[in-house]
């Protein structure tokens, strides 16, 4: 792509396939386009990409589609090991997971001439064309603007009929990394996904098909805020600093529309009855010294983002305009302003150059793509594509811009559809504040996993309503158990979304939310690490654990975060004298304890759990090592100085791992192998508790050769002796939280550590 120009030339079609994917696999290497993996009959071919999917085409003349697409945006894919066999004019393709079978009979691809079955230990299962997906487990929407409960959702690639079928037919093509037109004639582009109940294995082959969810920068797992509203320069060095008075984390601070001119806006579409949602201009009489407070919030570890509703382009009044139209080759005052051209090449490479650069240059981190309306004539489709929308082709560019200079690829927009796992992270829309809504985002996110779709970051509170403080309490906490902690609200004097603006109870419910993000900041990131490598989702629904078991599919209210912790969000009101509420969850099978109080749960079971306003029911996997870092004001902003081992009580003679991941945060250099990993162990024998940190294998930039390490013991007795290396150590006791504590200073990372700890009998 021609979009970044004197700066590191960027593949989109090869960048993260060549370094991101299979660079995390071992096992496999990249090969182009083997032929051997594709079968053509007359009209018809099969290509084997993995196991688990096959590609099934029919075009007139054999003229298939080699292109990209925006969904398959490489095509370089592995071998794969089948056997092909040709009885007559019967062709039957079989490997370890399907088996198909096609009969060349010079028709429609139809269940009489095609059939695959899905090999499984269990069932039997048989696909063909036509047949419908019954019991799909669905997927995300674009966007839930205005939506405030539950509302129907598209199907996903997980089903539990054990296959799903995505259609590609007719959707545009990528020629030299732009987009063009398919041709007419290309014919019918199908990729089927069969695999029974290995859930796991079809978000791999997702991955391999379309490309993986890469990891974002660090900094969106952290604290945003967020608010459509008219801020001053002052106001937002007020807002910062009343963050660092209340105590609350901040990392992020999102610019919503009043950052740029407005009322200057007299030509353009329009949206929402208005010409001035498209800006590009700093508004001085909100920020007469914009740059100055970027530099100050930047100063501050501050990421600054900026909203952006595209669709007018870059107007004659915007400061940009010169500038732009030079980089056209036009005369900026003789020249019609040209319109918003997001199909032409040359339109965007100057859009960004001129109306995006000099801001980024100043201290802007990544955009908001704030539009995907596409509701306006002329603009309904990106033009000289007929049949695509502006979302996912814009949600491309963008995320492409965002790597200049080698900075890690970021976008912040509403999804847009298959393929769109390449370009995170999303943004759910203008949702309502009510508790029926509360529940949906929580199942929304988790069915919007079964589509690869893994991080989103949701207006907390709702963008409108919700002004009962009990329930933006309770989405503190989902937020805080997401993938991004991130508050936004509409222009309304009543709805400013800091929590302390809410009465002493809900802040201090929000702070320990706060806190307790801050301290998993480690273990989320490594998580986060896994749906790259593993193609999982950080919020997993329990059927990707337990996909034959019943309850696994019966309470979206319960999810995984990351392997290890189970996050079941309050979603009703307090009740009944004690002033509490109740939530039913599903224990899985092993042993469980309450994050907050400490109870000990044996799964599989179900149980009823009753919280404060201050606590809701998070369970962590005991034996577990969790990696936690001390409550920061910023807490993405530093890598690990201080980083604590805590454990839950475990079994007897079972050993129990977890694994540290870290990286420099912003850059794709972590695609390069510049990254460390530190493996933490956990094993309970003879009655004594073993932790056994592993010096830590690898290093990136800005990485601590020491750090000090903190061992946590929690809800045991607090007699007993301990050792560090065979060396007898004095441990602390935290009666408040019921931990025992040993703090061992300033340790090499390049050296093992192990903990001992021997109750008294």
């Amino acid at each position: 792509m021609q979009l970044i120009q004197n700066h590191r030339q960027i593949d989109p079609l090869k960048h993260w396939w060549r370094a991101g994917f299979f660079g995390c696999f071992v096992a496999l290497h990249l090969h182009a386009a083997p032929a051997k993996n594709q079968i053509v009959a007359d009209d018809v071919r099969f290509t084997v990409i993995t196991t688990n999917c096959i590609r099934i085409e029919q075009a007139a003349g054999g003229k298939f589609t080699d292109e990209p697409t925006l969904f398959v945006a490489n095509r370089d894919w592995p071998p794969v090991t089948f056997r092909k066999e040709w009885k007559g004019k019967t062709l039957t393709l079989d490997n370890s997971g399907l088996r198909l079978t096609y009969h060349a009979d010079g028709n429609s691809l139809n269940p009489d001439n095609l059939k695959v079955e899905i090999k499984t230990s269990h069932q039997q299962i048989v696909w063909f064309p036509g047949k419908t997906n019954q019991n799909n487990l669905k997927g995300p929407l674009a966007t839930l603007d205005g939506v405030s409960g539950p509302v129907p959702l598209p199907e996903g690639l997980l089903s539990r009929d054990g296959w799903h079928l995505i259609d590609d037919t007719g959707k545009p093509i990528l020629v030299d990394g732009w987009i063009k037109s398919r041709p007419a004639d290309r014919g019918t582009d199908w990729y089927l996904f069969g695999y029974g109940d290995e859930y796991r294995a079809a978000l791999k082959s997702l991955a391999i098909v379309s490309g993986p969810s890469p990891l974002p920068r660090r900094e969106i797992f952290g604290s945003w805020y967020c608010r459509w509203w008219d801020y001053t320069e002052q106001d937002y060095y007020d807002l910062v600093r009343s963050y660092h008075e209340h105590g609350f984390p901040l990392d992020i601070l999102v610019m919503d529309m009043g950052w740029h001119t407005q009322e200057e806006a007299k030509t353009g579409i329009g949206h929402a009855w208005t010409l001035g949602w498209t800006g590009w201009t700093w508004n001085r009489k909100l920020l007469p010294s914009a740059e100055r407070l970027l530099a100050d919030l930047n100063a501050d570890g501050l990421k600054v983002v900026l909203n952006a509703h595209p669709h007018d382009g870059v107007r004659a009044h915007e400061t940009a305009y010169p500038e732009f139209m030079r980089l056209l080759g036009k005369d900026p005052v003789k020249d019609p302003v040209p319109k918003f051209d997001a199909g032409n090449r040359e339109y965007m490479n100057a859009y960004f150059r001129a109306a995006h650069w000099p801001l980024e240059d100043e201290g802007v981190d990544f955009w908001w793509v704030d539009w995907q309306q596409d509701d306006k004539p002329g603009l309904a489709w990106v033009p000289g594509v007929p049949g695509l929308r502006h979302l996912p082709w814009l949600n491309t560019l963008y995320f492409e811009n965002s790597q200049r200079d080698g900075k890690r690829g970021l976008g912040f927009s509403r999804w847009g559809g298959w393929g769109d796992q390449k370009h995170p992270i999303q943004f759910s829309g203008d949702t309502e504040g009510t508790w029926d809504m509360l529940r949906f985002e929580i199942e929304f996110t988790q069915r919007s996993g079964n589509s690869g779709c893994f991080y989103w970051a949701h207006d907390i509170g709702g963008f409108s309503k919700g002004n009962d403080p009990e329930l933006f309490a309770r989405w503190i906490q989902f937020g805080a158990m997401s993938a991004a902690l991130r508050l936004h609200s509409v222009i309304d004097p009543k709805l400013d979304r800091r929590p302390w603006l809410w009465g002493e109870e809900v802040e201090h419910s929000a702070l320990i939310a706060y806190q307790l993000r801050s301290q998993l900041l480690p273990y989320i990131y490594s998580s986060a690490r896994q749906c790259l490598t593993g193609m999982v989702p950080l919020l997993r629904p329990l059927y990707l654990d337990y996909p034959r078991e019943e309850y696994a599919y019966t309470n979206y209210q319960e999810y995984f975060l990351g392997d290890n912790l189970l996050v079941a969000p309050v979603t009703q009101p307090r009740t009944g004298p004690d002033n509490l509420a109740m939530q039913e969850i599903q224990v899985p099978p092993g042993n469980w304890f309450h994050w907050f109080t400490g109870k000990k749960f044996e799964g599989p079971g179900r149980t009823k759990l009753q919280s404060t306003l201050d606590d809701f029911p998070l369970l962590v996997r005991g034996g577990v090592p969790i990696p936690l870092q001390p409550v920061t004001q910023r807490m993405t902003k530093d890598p690990i100085q201080h980083l604590t081992i805590r454990c839950w009580p475990g079994q007897e003679n079972q050993i129990h791992a977890s694994q540290l991941y870290e990286d420099d945060g912003k850059s794709e250099d972590y695609l390069h192998g510049n990254f460390a990993t530190t493996s933490i162990s956990y094993a309970k024998a003879g009655g004594k508790t073993i932790i056994t940190v592993e010096p830590t294998v690898g290093s990136y930039e800005g990485q601590p050769a020491k750090r000090q390490i903190n061992f946590e013991l929690a809800s045991i007795s607090p007699a007993g002796k301990a050792t560090l290396n065979k060396i007898p150590v004095k441990v602390e006791y935290d009666g408040k939280e019921s931990l025992v504590r040993f703090d061992c200073g300033n340790i090499d990372i390049r050296k093992r550590q192990t903990f001992i700890w021997s109750p008294c009998n």
